[in-house]
């Protein structure tokens, strides 16, 4: 599994702020919560989000965003339609 941080606009790593991956899945970690979860099989992948946490504060939120390349919006339309699932991460 590898670990990586997400960074500033000067390239210095935001505490607390994590992606873990490796070829079954991509994970964002806030603190010691995890977000969202992408699990890859067969070709497709599925994004899991915790129910608890998903939309827990500003700054998750901006990293979550950040991390799905969307809008908090587009990110509930998709828990709405199905196409996300929310469940428990943690």
């Amino acid at each position: 599994m590898k670990i990586s941080q997400f960074k500033n606009k000067n390239g210095q790593p935001i505490h607390n702020q994590f992606i873990l991956y490796d070829s079954e899945y991509t994970v964002f970690q806030s603190y010691n919560s995890i977000i969202v979860k992408i699990i890859f099989e067969n070709g497709k992948q599925q994004v899991y989000l915790d129910i608890n946490t998903w939309n827990y504060s500003k700054t998750t939120t901006k990293y979550r965003n950040q991390f799905l390349s969307e809008t908090t919006k587009q990110t509930q339309a998709k828990i709405d339609n199905g196409i996300y699932k929310l469940v428990d991460l943690n």
